[in-house]
């Protein structure tokens, strides 16, 4: 088992990318039905604010850091060396490698209509062997009929892996809220992973990508939807993580 700190207000599991899936390999060998969950800084701000969400996260018996700004401030003030950040944008990727090697099959959720598609066929072109048992648009009522005809076409296809991409808090609101009634073994929460996966979004130079700054670039492209999340939420956030721990000291893990 990886190392997990509790170091900050939500938990999280010290992990790299062949420790993440041996733990998801193992929820799919047992028959289990996990959350598998990801925390950035947009992430561990909610979570600050919303007691739901951060029980959510704290009950879930994975959640990996997809956020350089939450390795940093872990670092900074509580001592925490994060191992490896795995961002989505990239790991899609070696997942369906992952996964097509071994025949676990795949049910996207999320995105505009045709964009969970796009992405499965450009996973496609790459891993001719991947099983993805299903696409569905994020663009439906999520508390009527329509919820439930989604939920019952995941079912029919019972899918190894479940990735929802309704972005932060509605997806991890859903899955919170049926988790009990999806038949599916992993269960994950990919944000705009269908955006890149599809290429409809691009990515930043690799240089900003692996030095932190990948976040300039999404702020570029979106400055009014994004502005708050990071001019205002990075430093709140950095803010949040020395206070916490001047509070309640530099948890081990």
């Amino acid at each position: 088992m990886s190392p997990v700190t509790h170091a900050l207000w939500t938990k999280l599991d010290l992990l790299t990318v062949p420790q993440l899936h041996q733990a998801i390999e193992a929820i799919i060998q047992e028959g289990r039905t996990e959350l598998v969950l990801n925390v950035n800084i947009h992430c561990m701000n909610l979570a600050y604010k919303l007691p739901w969400f951060r029980r959510l996260l704290n009950e879930a018996p994975i959640v990996f850091c997809d956020g350089f700004g939450v390795a940093l401030g872990l670092r900074l003030f509580a001592g925490v060396r994060v191992p490896q950040r795995i961002t989505y944008a990239d790991w899609a990727w070696q997942l369906a490698e992952f996964c097509s090697e071994r025949g676990y099959s795949f049910y996207f959720v999320g995105g505009r209509p045709g964009v969970a598609r796009e992405a499965s066929e450009r996973l496609r072109q790459r891993y001719p062997q991947i099983k993805i048992a299903g696409c569905d648009h994020g663009y439906f009522d999520r508390n009527g009929p329509e919820n439930e005809a989604v939920i019952s076409r995941i079912n029919a296809a019972r899918p190894n892996v479940l990735i929802i991409g309704f972005g932060m808090p509605l997806q991890e609101e859903w899955l919170g809220r049926n988790r009990r009634a999806l038949n599916a073994n992993v269960l994950l929460t990919g944000g705009a992973v269908f955006d890149y996966v599809s290429g409809r979004t691009a990515r930043g130079p690799r240089f900003l990508v692996d030095h932190g700054a990948e976040w300039l670039v999404r702020l570029v492209q979106e400055p009014r939807r994004l502005w708050l999340r990071y001019v205002v939420g990075n430093p709140v956030f950095l803010y949040r993580a020395w206070r916490w721990t001047r509070t309640h000291g530099r948890a081990a893990t």
